[in-house]
């Protein structure tokens, strides 16, 4: 089982490490310091979820069914294209720091229905933990020891990135650094959008 829960930590952990837009959103709320525990929560919930479903059979549900990823994909791309064009607008306006008088208020809700909408919204989340690691965790001796590894692999990885974000904060203390990772995020945000429109 201990082989099975490694295998199961390092594949999520490589799966989920590459820069997307729930990653770019998660550094900025742990930036700012804003519901960071319940927004890193959420992120590795929904992973644990999808994780189970995967390995108790879901991903060959999802690949009988492909009208969920197609669906999947086109709301994903709009949306990640719509909070893409808002990232370029806050770079364009500029004025955001991490001093108090520049932060932008925003609620829990708004915070936590933005994650959500960027972690299910994303057919690569289903493709990366429902399909390919449902699929592998066959290959072990415990698939449930694999599951248990991915989720914690998932948990790690956002706590670390959530809470991590604050040894950058001295750094966005400035505008300028803001205006450039909002760009960066909106650049990202629509890199995915136009990747998923091109998914066949």
């Amino acid at each position: 089982m201990l082989q099975s829960l490694i295998a199961g930590y390092l594949l999520s952990i490589s799966l989920i490490m590459a820069i997307g837009a729930q990653n770019a959103f998660v550094l900025r709320q742990g930036l700012r310091g804003q519901f960071v525990l319940p927004v890193v929560l959420t992120c590795a919930l929904s992973d644990l979820i999808l994780i189970v479903a995967g390995v108790t059979g879901f991903g060959a549900l999802v690949v009988a069914f492909p009208m969920v990823v197609t669906l999947a994909k086109w709301g994903g791309a709009a949306f990640l294209f719509v909070y893409g064009a808002m990232n370029f607008r806050s770079a364009f306006r500029g004025g955001d720091a991490l001093a108090a008088e520049g932060r932008v208020a925003q609620t829990v809700g708004a915070a936590l229905g933005t994650c959500l909408l960027l972690t299910w919204a994303n057919p690569h989340v289903y493709l990366d933990t429902v399909v390919l690691l449902g699929g592998l965790s066959a290959q072990y001796a415990s698939a449930a020891g694999f599951a248990i590894g991915a989720a914690l692999g998932s948990f790690s990885f956002f706590f670390a990135l959530g809470y991590g974000a604050r040894l950058l904060r001295p750094l966005f203390t400035s505008a300028k650094a803001w205006r450039i990772l909002d760009a960066l995020i909106g650049v990202v945000m629509w890199a995915i959008a136009l990747s998923l429109l091109m998914m066949s």
